[in-house]
């Protein structure tokens, strides 16, 4: 486990933005579990939803400038895709955001400064705080400038989206094996639910997913399985 970090300066410089308002980039990086009901600590959870909001706008909006022909079905599934919680999770490991991150104890001994549902609401929470301390001209310059590779590949159809089929496909290489999701927990209220899945191949655990919806945990967790395996690197 990395060393905590609360060198503001150090991860400006890795997100290449100078904030004006340094307070709102320490809301973006603090966990719900920092703020233990003290309703004098303020957490991300907010921003998250607000830069949920701008990245959709952001990419929608690249999109339907560039890609004039495609008709909305190919454009909806592409922004899907580039938006989603595996690509937050990419954009933070790039920024080895887990070491930033105000979390408490016990939610870091668990393992939460690497797990992809707390890594990727943070992307969301930072975009929303280069929003609102800079504008959209500047975050949507910060989206685009660090989207790119994934928009590349999303376009060119080099990303897999249903990685279900994906590990079903690479495990029954051998013959035919049982493949079990079990939904292990949920939590958050009823608009902002996050459901926890595990995914067994022949009673053996490969992967554990997180996401707003159960078929988005799932699908999560196979992504975790076939990077367990070596068997899908990005």
């Amino acid at each position: 486990m990395e060393q905590f970090s609360n060198d503001f300066g150090e991860l400006e410089k890795k997100l290449k933005v100078c904030f004006k308002d340094k307070e709102i980039l320490k809301t973006a990086l603090t966990h719900s579990s920092y703020a233990n009901g003290k309703k004098s600590i303020k957490f991300n959870e907010r921003l998250e939803f607000l830069g949920d909001a701008v990245l959709q706008l952001s990419i929608s909006e690249y999109l339907f400038l560039n890609y004039k022909d495609e008709p909305e079905g190919v454009l909806t599934k592409k922004r899907s895709i580039i938006v989603c919680e595996t690509s937050l999770y990419e954009i933070a490991r790039k920024w080895d955001i887990g070491r930033y991150i105000n979390m408490s104890k016990g939610e870091e001994m668990t393992g939460g400064r690497e797990r992809v549902s707390i890594l990727s609401d943070c992307v969301e929470a930072i975009i929303a705080a280069v929003y609102i301390d800079n504008g959209y001209k500047k975050v949507n310059e910060f989206i685009m400038s660090n989207f790119h590779t994934i928009i590349e590949k999303a376009i060119n159809d080099k990303i897999i989206l249903d990685y279900k089929t994906k590990l079903q496909e690479v495990m029954q290489q051998s013959g035919e094996v049982s493949i079990d999701y079990k939904l292990t927990k949920f939590e958050g209220p009823p608009h902002r639910r996050k459901f926890y899945t595990q995914v067994s191949v022949n009673e053996n655990i490969l992967g554990n997913g997180v996401g707003y919806s159960k078929k988005q945990s799932e699908q999560n967790a196979a992504y975790r399985a076939l990077k367990n395996t070596n068997y899908y690197k990005d």
